[in-house]
């Protein structure tokens, strides 16, 4: 089985599913045994001494032994009837993406505050996002959510795409596993400031070229030069070194101001501004940015199918 035949029908499936179903309630999911896992071993090992090397060893090997379950899976698979590795693989790049079910959850704040009022949009931000939401305005419950429908097509779609696109599911399920770290033990406070270190380095290095790759996207299919001005001007602005670029490309497209300090777990961290428009954001303009997401999803999965098609015929 050539590599189109191989990691081509997976993809176009898997993101069909996606496309249909998004992240139903209640379904089993890889990332919440992955979740659970980082819980263990943090519980386990986040105490005493040396707890840069317990961390690092910990995200290590979960990442490496992702991978290698895997790899291992997938050789099992290709033993297999076709259709049979085809459908299991299609299920793991339906887990793996996370679009259509990040769109919806952002058009769901915006329903919630224009349908319930302001308490009803904060209770379901925080559904989304990890800073408090409970004093925030309207105008910062909106913002918030183009900023995370922003970062998370980079690190929920376009990441894990690239990444299979590299080394098919145990490339994509690799990186899920980092994103997950990140996610959880990666933030610099006195719990995690080093045992999540490397966790966080990992992820920063993991979404370098996706990040990059989503903002560019962002501002091409926005049809905005003003994208690409701001991906250039606040790009690596933000704390992170890669959320930055596509928060930056986003607000050029809309010519509006993302960032700006926020609590996080009850601390006020200071963040600087993406842009220079601080226009109120309208309650339609998320059908615009859901179907940008939309369209930059749809270009990466078509690019790679036409890469793998290419390559097939030389």
């Amino acid at each position: 089985m050539d590599r189109f035949t191989h990691l081509a029908p997976p993809l176009a499936l898997g993101y069909a599913l996606d496309l249909l179903l998004a992240d139903p309630e209640g379904w089993p999911h890889p990332v919440r045994t992955y979740g659970a896992l980082i819980a263990a071993g943090e519980r386990q090992f986040n105490h005493g001494s040396y707890r840069f090397a317990k961390g690092a060893a910990l995200a290590g090997g979960l990442v490496v032994g992702t991978f290698g379950a895997f790899t291992l899976l997938d050789k099992l698979l290709r033993q297999l009837p076709s259709s049979v590795e085809i459908a299991v693989n299609s299920v793991w790049v339906f887990y793996g993406l996370a679009n259509t079910g990040l769109v919806r959850e952002g058009q769901a704040v915006f329903a919630a505050l224009d349908e319930k009022g302001l308490e009803a949009g904060r209770r379901q931000l925080a559904r989304i996002v990890g800073r408090d939401t409970t004093q925030l305005d309207t105008q910062q419950i909106r913002t918030a959510v183009f900023e995370s429908l922003a970062e998370n097509l980079s690190d929920g779609v376009v990441a894990p795409l690239f990444y299979y696109a590299l080394a098919g599911v145990p490339g994509l399920m690799a990186y899920k596993m980092v994103n997950t770290l990140d996610s959880m033990v990666g933030y610099r406070s006195p719990r995690y400031e080093q045992f999540g270190k490397l966790a966080a380095r990992l992820d920063d290095v993991a979404n370098l070229l996706p990040a990059r790759l989503t903002a560019v996207l962002l501002a091409a299919l926005g049809g905005s030069g003003r994208g690409f001005r701001f991906i250039l001007r606040f790009g690596n602005q933000h704390k992170s070194p890669n959320a930055g670029y596509p928060e930056a490309a986003l607000a050029g497209v809309l010519n509006c101001r993302f960032g700006g300090p926020n609590y996080y777990h009850g601390e006020l961290v200071p963040k600087p501004y993406i842009g220079d428009n601080p226009r109120p954001i309208e309650p339609q303009e998320i059908e615009r940015v859901a179907r940008l997401n939309h369209a930059v999803c749809a270009v990466v999965v078509a690019g790679i199918m036409g890469l793998l098609w290419w390559r097939s015929r030389r």
